[in-house]
């Protein structure tokens, strides 16, 4: 995502045509935006846009932008223009998958888990690839809490008590945090929820979670991010509905 200030820099080149300044607008935004937004954001950055019709001139940028429920949001194909004007930080490749999480949004139930998610997207665009790496672990997680509240929670239960005569039954999300997260994982294949492939991957989703989530000397860049996103998205957020 764009700072405000670098929106600021970047609208004052004379030579960017009129999609360009919007699409650096809709990228210097947190979510999807609809045209109130965007004026407002381009006026606040010094450029005016009330008198631009926005739909005409998205529907004429070649397919940089995307229209969503929400609004409008940059495509992929959008990231590669922000590329060769110098304010992306992402490949497009690794701007994609942040759409396609983006697009669960909407379907995120759990105002926490919808949090992670958000965040994971935000850090994601803005260069911050370890947090992104852990929001984007922890929004999974929370699906996946909330598939066995949902649909597996006597099965779960009773596995859990099968390993552990003092185990206490989880009731609601907040009660998985006596569970490691890897014995979490063994327990959804237990119960077939997941499949051992798909807890390999998860597991190892987990293991670089675990090395962004402390002080090390581990270094990460967005393809490393994208992979780690694809995962989660493929085998959590697609596949089940929360």
């Amino acid at each position: 995502m764009i700072s405000r200030d670098d929106l600021k820099l970047a609208l004052q080149q004379e030579h960017l045509s009129r999609a360009d300044k919007v699409l650096l607008v809709l990228a210097s935004l947190d979510l999807p935006a609809k045209n109130p937004a965007i004026l407002v954001q381009a006026a606040e950055a010094g450029c005016k846009m009330s008198n631009w019709n926005i739909a005409d001139i998205l529907a004429k940028a070649r397919g940089t932008t995307i229209r969503v429920p929400g609004g409008y949001e940059v495509s992929e194909k959008g990231h590669a223009r922000l590329q060769d004007l110098g304010v992306s930080k992402l490949p497009p490749a690794a701007a994609k998958v942040a759409q396609d999480l983006r697009k669960h949004l909407a379907n995120i139930v759990d105002d926490t888990t919808r949090a992670f998610a958000e965040e994971a997207i935000k850090c994601h665009e803005a260069g911050l690839y370890r947090s992104a790496i852990v929001m984007s672990w922890l929004a999974a997680v929370g699906v996946l809490y909330h598939e066995v509240i949902k649909n597996h929670l006597q099965a779960f239960n009773t596995e859990m008590k099968r390993i552990d005569n003092k185990w206490k039954p989880v009731i609601g999300p907040d009660d998985f945090g006596k569970v490691k997260e890897t014995d979490f994982l063994d327990r959804l294949v237990a119960i077939n929820v997941i499949g051992k492939n798909v807890k390999t991957e998860l597991v190892n989703c987990l293991n670089l979670r675990n090395g962004c989530g402390h002080p090390n000397s581990l270094k990460v860049g967005p393809n490393t991010v994208a992979h780690h996103i694809e995962v989660l998205l493929l085998n959590v957020f697609d596949r089940f509905s929360y």
